[in-house]
């Protein structure tokens, strides 16, 4: 059987909207049960997201939570969520969706090895990258050489 790794995300009673924003950005199916689902009716957290799981078409799986009462939510900051890929149009539209009331920490431009790449926090303090892998047309930059002198 294959492994995968997939981020999981924890969020102070934010995991719905946030989950719903994501599905909104990627498609997907999503699917969510509280904790009132599983055993704690009438406790606190009955209302509260226990998981979350987006899969996109694309290809790939987010997961969240809520942070049940009495947990301290760790905000993970040097965690980064990166999508990559080639479809341009695709990733530029997540880019867009994802940066809506968030901050952009470096444009989406391109960059020095030939892919666009950009960073950004979103409304809910996730961070993410996105890498738009460059043309295959582009110049080779080991082929500066000139022309092969046949000696």
């Amino acid at each position: 059987m294959a492994s995968t790794l997939n981020p999981y995300l924890g969020f102070d009673n934010r995991a719905r909207e946030a989950m719903e924003f994501y599905h909104d950005a990627f498609g997907g199916t999503l699917t969510m049960n509280t904790f009132g689902e599983y055993g704690a009716a009438d406790g606190p957290d009955k209302d509260k997201i226990m998981h979350a799981q987006l899969v996109t078409d694309a290809g790939f799986t987010l997961m969240a939570s809520d942070v049940p009462e009495g947990m301290e939510r760790d905000s993970g900051s040097s965690i980064t969520v990166s999508i990559s890929g080639d479809d341009a149009d695709e990733l530029r539209g997540y880019w867009d969706k994802l940066s809506d009331g968030g901050t952009v920490t470096m444009p989406l431009a391109k960059q020095m090895w030939g892919d666009e790449f950009g960073m950004l926090t979103d409304r809910f303090g996730t961070a993410w990258m996105v890498n738009i892998a460059g043309s295959a047309g582009g110049e080779d930059p080991g082929a500066a050489g000139g022309e092969d002198s046949g000696a």
